[in-house]
């Protein structure tokens, strides 16, 4: 793939089709009133739990909603459920973190885990109606993409330590040692993970997740280069 000269990053959409399909829509919008070649769109990972349609969420993204080329990149929230899978000990922390609502939307019965049981009959359930695609998506997410003068992950990197040696568990679920840092961290990191009720823009970082699921308010950074500006989609 060229450099893209255009990138339109999206943040954690949690279940949120119907935001989903709003910025699909002003994205669209966008480039037709700035038009331009070599534009990418990255979603930035957590398109399940919480919300009231992972389902739907996945199913437009596995199949390329945007006018533009597009990379999907990996959430804690997509390792919740592929966990889950590989080993159904590990539902009670997805339980609690949204997956009841994911179940739900696959048609899967949540009762035995809101019960604290049949962690792998659940598993296996969930399994079985998992969509081929939804697999092949959920298999083959990145964990970063490196574009013009950005790093972007999902909920951000260790300080101190390169890039390229990052380990997976601070690219998913990092916070504090990341969002109190000042450090250079090389390339401006542009990241989710962390809900914001404004987009925050940060000489070494820019955080696009502004809760979409509690708030009803979905961001995109465009980023060409140093011009940064923000799409909305809200109902």
């Amino acid at each position: 793939m060229p450099e893209p000269r255009r990138l339109y990053v999206i943040g954690d959409i949690h279940g949120r089709a119907d935001l989903l399909e709003r910025m699909i829509a002003a994205i669209s919008g966008d480039l037709l009133t700035r038009p331009l070649d070599q534009c990418l769109t990255v979603t930035l990972g957590d398109y399940i739990d919480r919300g009231l349609d992972s389902r739907g969420v996945v199913e437009r993204l596995a199949h390329n909603p945007f006018p533009t080329d597009y990379i999907a990149l990996k959430g804690n929230h997509e390792d919740l459920l592929t966990t889950f899978l590989k080993d159904p000990a590990s539902g009670d922390l997805w339980r609690r973190n949204g997956g009841l609502e994911t179940l739900h939307s696959y048609g899967v019965d949540v009762a035995p885990l809101m019960r604290g049981r049949d962690y792998a009959e659940t598993a296996a359930a969930l399994r079985a109606a998992l969509p081929p695609e939804h697999a092949a998506f959920f298999a083959g997410l990145p964990l970063t993409l490196t574009a013009q003068r950005y790093f972007l992950c999902h909920a951000g990197v260790r300080p101190g330590i390169p890039l390229k040696r990052q380990s997976e568990a601070d690219l998913l679920w990092i916070r504090d040692e990341f969002l109190d840092s000042t450090a250079d961290f090389g390339r401006v990191v542009v990241h989710g993970h962390t809900p914001v009720w404004e987009p925050e823009v940060w000489p070494n970082r820019i955080n696009v997740d502004t809760g979409a699921f509690m708030t009803g308010r979905l961001t995109c950074a465009v980023l060409e280069d140093t011009d940064i500006r923000f799409l909305t989609a809200t109902l």
